[in-house]
């Protein structure tokens, strides 16, 4: 039987006890039912799970003892980063969710000029922490002990300004100048994949991905949703040059 993986953030370390967070506690205890005795696992992002069974369920505290450490190999050798113009509520959860169940290694949520989702600093920081708790619990759901980072909402010219210099750059392209079979991509190469927001990239968006030296891929000749686009290229890139 598969035990209930749940991540926390703070150290572990086999032969431990400690007490759960609080959202930790109320998700294995009030959520899943979890009772003293139960076992589950518990994963920080460090690579490892952390075989735990718990050792007391209190109204006040949760504890659990840490019987063993295992290192997980299940990470891609394809990094892949998802530049992804920020969707509208459930829309971006998803995309956020599935592009961690398949593998992605990083995201960066940018504000385009067709972007129809409005964020302040204080519904920035607050949307900020919710896409990290959806891509923790899919981290949990699809066996992954490393957490992909995901970054501050920002400027779609900030952000392309910000990727690393060696990365292969990407954006779907029906006219695109690469196709899947003939794409050239190295084992040590990192590429970042660009989607637009529910309008698309405008064309000042297009000028500004160009400019910082993202070029097209062809997949398929029809236009993909927001959250179809991003899956499905990533789904296409580890199929070919990764772990599917």
């Amino acid at each position: 039987m598969r035990l209930t993986r749940c991540h926390v953030e703070q150290p572990l370390q086999a032969g431990a006890e400690l007490s759960l967070p609080d959202d930790a506690a109320h998700h294995l205890t009030r959520v899943l039912r979890l009772r003293e005795g139960d076992a589950c696992v518990l994963f920080n992002g460090d690579g490892c799970d952390y075989d735990a069974q718990l050792t007391s369920v209190g109204k006040r505290e949760v504890r659990v003892r840490l019987t063993g450490r295992r290192e997980l190999h299940n990470e891609s050798p394809l990094r892949i980063v998802l530049l992804q113009g920020i969707a509208r509520g459930e829309k971006m959860d998803l995309i956020l969710q599935k592009a961690t169940e398949l593998g992605v290694a990083g995201f960066v949520p940018v504000l385009a000029e067709r972007t129809e989702v409005r964020l302040d600093a204080e519904r920035g920081a607050k949307r900020l922490a919710h896409w990290q708790e959806v891509i923790a619990s899919a981290c949990g759901q699809s066996g992954r002990a490393r957490v992909p980072a995901v970054q501050a909402p920002q400027p779609l010219a900030e952000a392309a300004g910000l990727l690393d210099a060696g990365a292969l750059r990407l954006t779907l392209d029906p006219h695109g100048e690469h196709r899947l079979p003939t794409l050239q991509v190295s084992a040590t190469m990192d590429v970042v994949v660009a989607i637009g927001p529910e309008g698309g990239w405008s064309p000042r968006d297009r000028d500004t991905l160009a400019a910082a030296g993202f070029s097209g891929l062809q997949l398929g000749p029809r236009v993909l949703r927001t959250e179809t686009a991003g899956l499905a290229a990533i789904a296409a890139l580890q199929a070919r040059f990764g772990d599917l």
